[in-house]
C-alpha cells in the first residue's frame, strides 16, 4: 500500500492566518466533514450545503460507496474479486464485474503510456522489501531478478466478451495501491453531487479531489506538506474541479548501509525507485493523477518531467532528492515566504506573506 504526503484543504475559516481572504459574498452554506479510516488510511469528506441533514446523508453515502469499491477491487479481502483474479492465476481466467474490468484496462492504458513505470503486477517484487523497520539487509541481486520475471503489464489478459481477467503466470499477483484510492476519491464525489451537493473534498490521505467552491464563494485552498518537515505547508494552490495527489518516501523508507531506499518500488527494475522526494500530481482526474503520481516518481526528474509536460490538463510539482524543486510547464502556485527549507526553484511563484 502507498503512503502518500499530506494534503492539507485550507478552508477560509481555518486558514491558519496567514492571508486575508478576498471578501466572499453571503451565504448561509456550511462545510460539513466526516474523518475515518476507509481502505485502509485515513479518508476526509467535506460536503458544502445549507441543508445539514442532505449534506450528512450526502457523506454517508460516499463513505458507502468507497467501502463498496474497497470490497471489490481490494487484494487484501479474500472475497474481493480481484482476490480471486490473483488466486486463479496461471490456471484459468476469471469473469468479474464491468466496474472493475475497466478499471484494470484503463491501468494497463496507463502502463503503455509510462513504458511500465506504473504496473499494477508490482507485487511480486514488493514483497521482497520490508519497511516495517525489520529490514537490515538488501535482498540477494538473483532474488530481485527473479521477482521481476513475474511482473508484467501485457501478461494480463482481458476478454470483453465475458469480462474475463487472466493472469497467465501462476506467480502474478494484481493490487490496486497505486490508483485505487484515487479511483473511490472520484466516485464518492459523484455520488455525492449526484444527491445535490454542488461544492465538497474527498481527500483519500493525499489523493484529493474538490469540486465546486467554499461557503463564502472562494476556491479550495490546498497546502502541499514539505517532505523534509511534514507538519508544515511550504507551498499552496487554489482548487475546483480539480484533483492533487502527492506521492512520496518520507513516511515509509528503509536505511541499509547508510542508505536511504523508500518504498516505492520500479517494477521494471524490482528496486525502490530514486531520484525525487516527492511528486505532486494536479489534473482533473484523481484516479488518472494517483497513478501518475506513482509513475512520474519511478521515472525519475528528467523523464518524469518530460512525460508530464506532454499531457494536455496535467501538471506536477517534483522535489529531487537534493531539494531542487521543479515545476511542469503551465503549474500555478504559490510559495510561503520565509520557509525554513529552501529550495531551488524552476520557475517564479506567487509568493504569499
Amino acid at each position: 500500500m502507498l503512503h502518500r504526503l499530506r494534503l492539507l484543504v485550507l478552508c477560509s475559516l481555518l486558514l491558519m492566518q496567514i492571508q486575508a481572504i478576498a471578501q466572499g459574498a453571503p451565504s448561509s452554506a456550511k462545510a460539513h466533514k466526516k474523518v475515518l479510516l476507509l481502505m485502509g488510511t485515513r479518508f476526509e469528506l467535506v460536503a458544502v450545503s445549507e441543508n445539514e441533514q442532505l449534506a450528512n446523508n450526502a457523506i454517508d453515502a460516499g463513505v458507502n460507496e468507497i467501502k463498496r469499491i474497497e470490497a471489490l477491487i481490494s487484494e487484501w479481502q479474500p472475497t474481493s474479486q480481484t482476490s480471486a483474479i490473483n488466486r486463479a492465476a496461471g490456471s484459468m481466467p476469471v469473469s468479474v464485474d464491468p466496474e472493475l474490468y475497466h478499471l484494470i484496462e484503463r491501468s494497463i492504458k496507463v502502463s503503455r503510456l509510462t513504458d511500465g513505470a506504473f504496473d499494477i503486477s508490482f507485487a511480486a517484487a514488493y514483497k521482497l522489501w520490508k519497511f516495517d523497520g525489520t529490514m537490515t539487509q538488501m535482498p540477494a541481486p538473483e532474488q530481485v531478478a527473479a521477482s521481476v520475471k513475474h511482473i508484467g503489464y501485457q501478461r494480463i489478459k482481458l476478454n470483453s466478451a465475458n469480462y474475463s481477467v487472466f493472469l497467465d503466470d501462476p506467480e502474478m499477483k494484481i493490487g490496486f495501491g497505486a490508483i485505487g484510492k484515487g479511483y473511490a476519491a472520484n466516485r464518492a464525489r459523484d455520488v455525492m453531487r449526484k444527491m445535490g451537493i454542488k461544492a465538497g473534498v474527498v481527500n483519500a490521505a493525499g489523493d484529493m479531489v474538490t469540486w465546486g467552491k467554499q461557503p463564502d464563494g472562494q476556491p479550495w485552498y490546498i497546502g502541499i506538506a514539505d517532505p523534509a518537515e511534514k507538519d508544515k505547508v511550504f507551498s499552496w494552490l487554489t482548487a475546483s474541479e480539480t484533483a492533487i495527489v502527492t506521492s512520496g518516501d518520507y513516511e515509509k523508507f528503509v536505511e541499509i548501509d547508510g542508505k536511504r531506499y523508500g518504498h516505492i518500488i520500479d517494477p521494471r527494475t524490482g528496486y525502490p525507485a530514486s531520484g525525487l522526494k516527492s511528486v505532486t500530481i494536479i489534473c482533473p482526474d484523481a484516479e488518472l493523477a494517483d497513478a501518475l503520481a506513482t509513475a512520474t516518481y519511478v521515472l525519475g526528474p528528467e523523464d518524469g518531467l518530460y512525460l508530464i509536460n506532454q499531457l494536455k490538463g496535467v501538471e506536477c510539482l517534483l522535489i529531487t532528492d537534493k531539494d531542487e524543486m521543479l515545476a511542469s510547464d503551465n503549474l500555478s502556485l504559490h510559495f510561503y515566504q520565509n520557509t525554513s527549507s529552501p529550495r531551488k526553484e524552476s520557475k517564479t511563484a506567487t509568493e504569499q506573506p
